[in-house]
């Protein structure tokens, strides 16, 4: 009975420690991965993505493989001008000595979700580079709930469609296009979000067009009785 309680204790644990943190960023704006560990006498740090590191930091000395990432405050780590590369999920190895003779290691998983808005002509070409080397899917959301439009392997599943270098790519876009896409890793983490909406531009074009022909309608009207006016 003991040895059942500590097995189910021992995975408890190890799942807590494997649980990763959900970071959402907007695309362009800054993201903040925190550690929320002891700040006292930190040893190292290191950022781990995709099986490399790409922050290692030791006595304070920091070294980035990416110029927009870097340590902030004790071990905090701040990723700024969001790409959609970005997304996905990172770890956080974490050292330091206490007063005991061994050093202490925490360990932290972040899953990186990167949301984004663009706007859209009717009639134009989208392409939206979002089909990451670890993206396994791509849904929208549509009445009947969301709908698989892209999986690794599969390829589109709509006319209009094409996947080509990374890019998802809408062909003549139209307001049945509009909605949100979200991409998706082979564990149904998301990835990246992106909000498509009918850019406004053509509407307001048919909105002044029609208040021409309203000013040109009137000036039609108005002249013949302002001439039978004169004429009396």
């Amino acid at each position: 009975m003991v040895s059942k309680l500590l097995l189910l204790l021992f995975c408890c644990i190890k799942y807590s420690e494997t649980t990763a943190r959900s970071v959402t960023g907007k695309k362009g704006e800054n993201a903040t991965l925190s550690c929320e560990f002891e700040d006292r006498d930190i040893s190292d740090i290191v950022l781990s993505r995709l099986s490399k590191n790409i922050l290692a930091c030791e006595k304070g000395k920091c070294e980035s493989k990416n110029s927009r990432v870097f340590k902030k405050g004790s071990c905090d780590v701040f990723i700024k001008d969001l790409i959609y590369r970005d997304a996905g999920k990172y770890i956080l190895r974490v050292r330091y000595t206490n007063d005991q003779s061994k050093p202490k290691r925490q360990i932290k998983e972040y899953q990186l979700h990167i949301h984004d808005e663009i706007s859209v002509k009717k009639g134009e070409k989208v392409k939206m580079n979002v089909l990451l080397s670890n993206a396994y899917k791509v849904e929208k959301n549509t009445n009947e709930g969301w709908k698989e439009v892209w999986r690794r392997g599969h390829g589109v599943s709509g006319d209009r469609l094409t996947d080509h270098d990374g890019n998802l790519t809408i062909n003549e876009f139209t307001d049945t296009d509009t909605g949100t896409y979200r991409v998706l890793d082979s564990n149904n983490e998301i990835l990246i979000t992106v909000s498509v909406t009918e850019s406004g531009t053509r509407l307001t074009r048919t909105a002044e067009n029609t208040g021409h022909n309203m000013r040109f309608w009137t000036v039609s009207v108005g002249l013949p009785v302002l001439l039978a006016f004169c004429w009396l």
